[in-house]
């Protein structure tokens, strides 16, 4: 809610729904130093601003949104994500159980991280993995002096027909590349004005050939490392590199169509497999926004402090960073309130 009919508008209040669907009104007591903070993440920062009027003016008023509290067309805008690809290695024998964790990081800007067993596996890959292991055990098992390779086509032909049921086992890894500061940006834009819907977001990943690079060069030094003397103990014989590329395109990383030539072509598969790791930042960004405080640009009373406001995302897990910038800004918010009241009792 804010104050309007002023110089600059005043945030004073926040209309919130309980779990009960009832509607309430919650407004700052009056107090120079009162202020609303929002913390909705970069998705629903912007997306929280733009159904309360700030954001540009043209989408707002396309929307229905009145009034418009501030022609803000900065909100919204710069959204990024570190786009990540991975290869996917069932291994012969069983494999130490580890969370995902950087192994290497390149001069080229990308990370290289690694995890195995069961833990690492997501739902909608866990039981593709399954049906694959035990493919490829019976291969195993049934081998004779003449070892038959494991082709593309075989692979391709295997995930139709597996089994939704099988139970995961410990005998797999995955090794991935995460562009760790992408050049590619996009924006986020209302679908409604229902805020319990997502709203619509681009991140427009691979856009710029210097991200597409980087996830070529990172694919590249995987490849390096799976053909590795070190790591043969854990690959199959037959699961050359084009198997284990076909294997991910047959994972429904993204809503994407897949090209049968990416396992040939690694910009291809790039683009093709490109997956989430839940790095979303932007939409609320520092100096374009907000400013070095993290108030709002142009309006009063009103602070965003979240990973929205990020211009890039840390290299690994931004979680411990929101909290330390959460953390740090309350602490500096609290000093600035005591400063502001202990001035006004030496004045009195």
């Amino acid at each position: 809610m804010f104050w309007t009919g002023r110089p600059r508008p005043k945030a004073y209040g926040v209309i919130f729904q309980d779990e009960n669907g009832v509607l309430h009104k919650a407004e700052l007591a009056k107090n120079a130093m009162n202020e609303v903070i929002l913390s909705a993440g970069a998705i629903g920062s912007p997306q929280l601003l733009m159904l309360s009027g700030v954001g540009p003016m043209a989408h707002l008023a396309a929307h229905g949104i009145k009034p418009v509290v501030l022609d803000h067309p900065m909100v919204g805008q710069g959204m990024a994500d570190n786009p990540m690809n991975a290869i996917f290695i069932p291994s012969p024998t069983p494999v130490e159980v580890s969370l995902i964790q950087a192994v290497g990081i390149t001069k080229f800007d990308s990370y290289i991280e690694g995890a195995s067993g069961v833990i690492f596996s997501y739902s909608w890959t866990r039981n593709y993995f399954d049906g694959v292991l035990n493919y490829l055990n019976e291969i195993q098992t049934s081998r004779t002096t003449t070892s038959t390779p494991l082709s593309t086509q075989s692979i391709t032909d295997f995930f139709k027909s597996i089994d939704p049921l099988f139970n995961a086992t410990t005998q797999a890894g995955v090794i991935l590349q995460k562009v760790a500061g992408p050049v590619s940006r996009g924006h986020l834009e209302l679908r409604n004005t229902n805020p319990y819907d997502n709203p619509s977001v681009r991140f427009n990943y691979y856009q710029e050939p210097e991200d597409l690079k980087k996830c070529v060069e990172g694919i590249t030094t995987i490849i390096k490392v799976i053909n590795s003397k070190a790591f043969s103990k854990f690959k199959y014989p037959e699961a050359t590199i084009p198997g284990l590329l076909d294997l991910i395109l047959n994972v429904p990383t993204n809503l994407r169509p897949r090209h049968v030539t990416s396992v040939f072509n690694l910009k291809q598969f790039c683009i093709d497999t490109v997956m989430t790791i839940w790095h979303y930042h932007g939409g609320c960004q520092i100096g374009r926004v907000v400013d070095k405080n993290y108030k709002v640009l142009g309006i009063d009373g009103l602070r965003v402090i979240d990973g929205s406001t990020f211009l890039k995302s840390p290299g690994t897990n931004p979680q411990a960073t929101v909290m330390m910038l959460g953390r740090y800004m309350g602490q500096k918010i609290l000093k600035e309130r005591e400063a502001f009241f202990k001035k006004k009792e030496e004045e009195a």
